[in-house]
């Protein structure tokens, strides 16, 4: 049997104990039953693809099903993680084989007009569509060389462990997450991922903790950190590791970070997903301190063209036809108008001469307005067919919050 010929196929429940083993060794991962528990919850067979040798299973491929938002609405996604293929079995074309059948698969279910990921390798997934679509900044702040502006207004905060303060994390996650282009939708199962808190990862830290801020109108913030002790000669030097803040207003947000930046002992907070646009950077006395490296974030890819543009909201009112390539999903080809602005969308193939040209990949990159056209224009990424209309529609396909997930799926 050839390489060509190895069974692909939509997986089956029996499949996930050795699909499991497959990630968790191509992630260089100890097995972890609690942590392949975990995972099963979260796990859908029917949404998971499956190359077999055999009796084992040499490559995966999952797309879950949750929302996403993007800028003005949110939308039904398909969240691809898991992708792997088994050491013994790569450049073999396996990996090209799940990819194009899972969008194809998700193409002809109809329910999601977008793919989303984030890639362990950044060059692996442009060559199915994937565009750059938000960054991120990870910071590693030196506390001693950053204050931040006193408080306005007073506030509450209280510190526990997630369980005890579940409901409040929620309820803050919830009511954020609509106005937040780049956050996912989070049912028990997927929190209980996200809150995850083994032994064997904390690499010498504490459990993970939790502080919320209480403000007139009940919790309106929180952050989820942890922290790792440690002594030089010269005395303390702690670390404080933040897995997550989110807030519903600027006093919120700053008194959670004066709490983050004042923890007794501490003399570092890290940081790995400060949005590009985080306010933090307008907050601190000297942001050099704030130790910022620039990082790429979510993958976008546009499955079903028409549908995914005329689901998003324009940030100026937009009139320009499009037209587009995409060798996968030929169905996306073409020439489009799209038509908009901050009220809606609407997306038609046309035969009118087209304004831009781009392949079906730029679209993603600038779809949740984190990536401009006009950047990808200069980087010969989008072509101006007609003189005039690249600047507009950049504008138009902008946002006034920079994208920024908050979590590794």
């Amino acid at each position: 049997m050839t390489d060509a010929d190895l069974p692909l196929r939509p997986a089956t429940p029996d499949d996930f104990p050795k699909a499991a083993a497959l990630l968790f060794g191509l992630f260089h991962r100890a097995v972890d039953q609690e942590a392949q528990d975990r995972d099963r919850l979260v796990w859908e067979a029917d949404r998971a693809l499956v190359v077999t040798d055999g009796d084992e299973v040499v490559g995966h491929s999952f797309a879950a099903a949750r929302e996403l938002t993007v800028p003005g609405a949110v939308l039904p996604t398909a969240h691809v993680t898991g992708v792997g293929v088994a050491a013994t079995h790569r450049r073999r074309g396996l990996l090209t084989r799940l990819m194009r059948r899972q969008l194809r698969d998700v193409r002809d279910a109809g329910r999601e007009p977008l793919a989303v990921l984030w890639a362990s390798e950044s060059r692996i997934y442009p060559r199915f569509g994937y565009g750059l679509a938000s960054t991120r900044l990870d910071l590693t702040i030196d506390i001693r060389e950053v204050r931040l502006p006193a408080a306005t207004a007073v506030g509450q905060l209280r510190v526990g462990s997630p369980a005890d303060l579940y409901s409040e994390l929620t309820k803050v996650y919830d009511s954020l997450r609509p106005d937040r282009p780049g956050w996912s939708s989070r049912d028990d199962n997927w929190w209980a991922q996200v809150l995850a808190d083994p032994p064997g990862d904390r690499e010498g830290a504490t459990e993970r903790r939790v502080v919320v801020h209480e403000g007139e109108a009940g919790v309106d913030g929180y952050a989820l950190w942890r922290s790792k002790g440690n002594w030089t000669a010269n005395g303390p030097n702690a670390e404080v590791h933040v897995s997550e803040i989110a807030a519903a207003d600027p006093e919120a947000y700053a008194a959670l970070w004066r709490f983050l930046l004042g923890i007794d002992l501490a003399r570092q907070v890290t940081y790995g997903f400060a949005a590009v646009d985080d306010p933090l950077l307008h907050l601190a006395s000297d942001p050099r301190q704030l130790g910022t490296h620039f990082s790429d974030g979510l993958w976008v890819r546009l499955v079903d063209l028409p549908a995914a543009l005329a689901a998003r909201r324009y940030a100026s009112e937009v009139d320009v036809v499009l037209e587009v390539s995409d060798a996968l999903l030929p169905e996306n080809a073409g020439r489009w108008r799209l038509t908009g602005g901050p009220g809606g969308a609407t997306c038609e193939r046309t035969d009118a001469a087209a304004d831009l040209a781009c392949d079906v990949l730029e679209l993603g990159a600038a779809y949740l307005g984190g990536t401009s056209l006009a950047a990808l224009a200069r980087a010969g990424r989008v072509r101006e067919l007609r003189p005039g209309t690249l600047h507009p529609a950049s504008t138009a396909f902008g946002w006034h919050r920079l994208p920024a997930a908050p979590e590794v799926f």
